[in-house]
């Protein structure tokens, strides 16, 4: 039985990890800025953990922990962006995770593992190239993010503490993100792409990114950075047309892309990217993908 500290605990990510865990006998702690919420939303965490911003000394909360999962960060697509928001999206993912490491230095008996997560962000818009964790970071802004994320998680080694970074892509659930925002206007017979529909989409079923996590916490040879992605990557195009199928609905009507820059300004870059991501390091790992095929993960997803 391991214990295991989560923050960001009440997201998509964070709710299967919790169930996952607590299924094998692993003992949970969920981090929120609200426990008394958190409690509401994730009944039968081992404990609460109260987030006090990034200023704040965690030690206390960490002592004796096996493995810390850092979930937690602003949503890219939950506005547009301007200035305070752009800061917003760099200090709730740099500021906490500087925090965790801080604490991690000072404790006794410190976790094996800090897995942090990181994304596909990290890329850019980069056409067609096939991206592997060998491929540098884009010059853009969320890129920028994602690697100061990353260089801030990994000085985690320096307090003796194994440091695995997530990059996540497009996580498929119906309950959240980019899937739950599509179905509607598949249901109401105007689903499609968004944007041209050519660029590539590096999408992954949410029961695999959570098992990534468990795996990059078992695993002890993990280190460094890993694409969160199906081993299958395909076109925006193929994932609506999949989608349509499905729901057995048409996938005809496009998302302009100036629609999707009136709704989300600069952020609708991160939604037309194209970003053919493959998970070389982590297959390299053993690891075995559940949902490596898009129908059979919208089936599962959906039906």
């Amino acid at each position: 039985m391991k214990k295991i500290v989560i923050t960001g605990g009440t997201g998509l990510i964070g709710g299967i990890l919790f169930k996952m865990f607590s299924e094998r006998g692993d003992q949970v702690y969920l981090f929120s800025r609200n426990p008394d919420d958190a409690k509401r939303k994730i009944p039968g965490a081992a404990g609460y953990l109260k987030w006090r911003g990034n200023n704040f000394d965690y030690s206390a909360e960490l002592e004796g922990t096996d493995a810390v999962i850092h979930l937690a960060g602003a949503n890219v697509a939950g506005q547009k962006w301007n200035a305070a928001y752009k800061k917003e999206i760099f200090d709730s993912r740099i500021g906490s995770t500087r925090a965790l490491v801080e604490a991690m230095k000072k404790l006794k008996n410190k976790p094996e593992v800090f897995v942090c997560s990181s994304a596909v962000g990290y890329y850019g818009d980069a056409s067609e190239k096939e991206l592997t964790e060998d491929t540098k970071p884009a010059d853009t802004f969320l890129a920028d993010v994602c690697l100061q994320w990353e260089k801030a998680a990994e000085k985690s080694e320096a307090a003796g503490v194994r440091s695995v970074q997530i990059r996540t892509g497009v996580v498929l659930s119906p309950k959240d993100g980019a899937l739950k925002k599509l179905l509607l206007p598949f249901k109401l017979f105007v689903g499609g792409p968004l944007g041209s529909g050519c660029q590539w989409f590096p999408w992954i079923h949410a029961d695999d990114i959570a098992a990534m996590y468990i795996y990059a916490i078992d695993k002890t040879s993990m280190r460094g950075a890993f694409n969160g992605a199906a081993p299958q990557p395909l076109r925006m195009s193929e994932f609506a047309a999949a989608l349509g199928k499905v729901l057995k609905r048409p996938s005809l009507f496009p998302v302009p892309k100036f629609v999707l820059r009136l709704i989300l300004g600069e952020g609708a870059a991160v939604t037309l990217a194209s970003q053919k991501v493959i998970p070389k390091a982590i297959i390299k790992e053993g690891f075995k993908f559940k949902f490596p095929e898009i129908d059979a993960a919208l089936r599962n997803l959906l039906e």
